[in-house]
């Protein structure tokens, strides 16, 4: 058994290799069936037009070998890139803020301390990349400078592109347009998506909704961290790259999708608590196990299970929600 994943991630003391043995060797299957149809698709070039065809062949996975450049395209991050050429060596060549670059030192050991490529002895160190993506983004950016979480989002976008400057573009990307105001110092955005979560499930899985009220749980207690790293080290590193692919396509209201499949999916479970912090370990536990593992059903899942939830809807609850946390301030 191999102990360390393809990513570089070690796989934990209980770590289930029969059924992940078993979903693989399906999975592989699939993998290689798609990888086909985006050679097809693709045709050698490094150019893709947005269409209902991408969108579909987006949302069935696509292959690792062409992840990061789909990423890319679809984002928006590789035009930004050709347009501005020598961007990124400025900023790494410029004036530092010191506040900035220590704040980034202090979390660079605590980022993936359970990947053997951003240990210190690992050659190369990862670290380094990371430490220049995100000196680099704080001093592009500095309304939102940096914050926890971003070290995470940029690494799993070095473990992908292998590439420093398009890791930058990427975050750039999520965190200049996909994301909402997830990031900035009032993280208002963020606070305002969980309470759209929150309206989300009184909709479409009402007795959760009413057993979190019943017991007073915040929304932010269980959700943010989904939020805020976007599913790393919350759901298994193949689920999330699946899930990062339509985001990166279609915006944030897959982050939505992924939440209530993973909420109403388990709801009878969740309706088990009895207290507290019975609701929160319930969360905890509904992020493991095969459902999320076997990441090519669970991404049908998120398309089907949450019902209809159009781009209009979410951002009507988000101006509600913003308005209703702003009169709290």
């Amino acid at each position: 058994f191999c102990r360390v994943d393809p990513y570089g991630f070690e796989r934990p003391e209980d770590f289930d290799y029969a059924s992940y043995e078993a979903f693989f060797s399906r999975y592989l299957v699939v993998l290689t069936r798609r990888a086909i149809k985006w050679s097809k698709l693709l045709k050698g070039k490094n150019s893709i037009q947005k269409s209902l065809k991408v969108k579909r062949y987006i949302r069935k996975g696509i292959p690792s070998e062409h992840r990061a450049l789909i990423w890319m395209i679809v984002s928006g991050a590789q035009a930004n890139m050709e347009q501005n050429p020598g961007y990124y060596q400025r900023l790494l060549e410029g004036e530092k803020n010191d506040k900035l670059v220590e704040a980034i030192k202090t979390d660079m050991n605590r980022t993936f301390p359970d990947n053997v490529k951003f240990r210190k002895t690992a050659d190369p160190c990862l670290q380094h990349t990371l430490y220049n993506v995100l000196v680099a983004y704080g001093h592009h950016n500095k309304a939102v400078g940096y914050c926890q979480g971003m070290n995470f989002i940029a690494g799993y976008l070095i473990l992908i592109t292998k590439n420093e400057e398009e890791s930058f573009w990427l975050l750039d990307a999520l965190i200049g347009r996909i994301l909402p105001d997830y990031y900035s110092p009032a993280m208002l955005g963020l606070k305002t998506d969980q309470e759209v979560l929150g309206e989300l499930v009184k909709m479409k899985v009402p007795a959760v909704a009413e057993l979190m009220e019943r017991h007073g749980v915040m929304w932010t207690l269980v959700v943010s961290r989904w939020f805020i790293c976007l599913f790393i080290d919350i759901l298994p590193v193949e689920t999330v790259l699946r899930i990062w692919d339509c985001l990166f396509y279609e915006g944030s209201k897959i982050i939505f999708r992924v939440a209530l499949t993973l909420i109403k999916q388990h709801q009878a479970f969740i309706l088990e608590a009895t207290n507290f912090p019975d609701i929160c370990d319930k969360f905890k536990e509904i992020t493991k196990g095969t459902f999320v593992t076997e990441c090519h059903s669970f991404m049908q899942k998120i398309f089907t299970d949450p019902g209809s939830l159009s781009m209009a809807t979410i951002n009507k609850l988000r101006e509600t929600c913003r308005e209703k946390l702003l009169s709290q301030g």
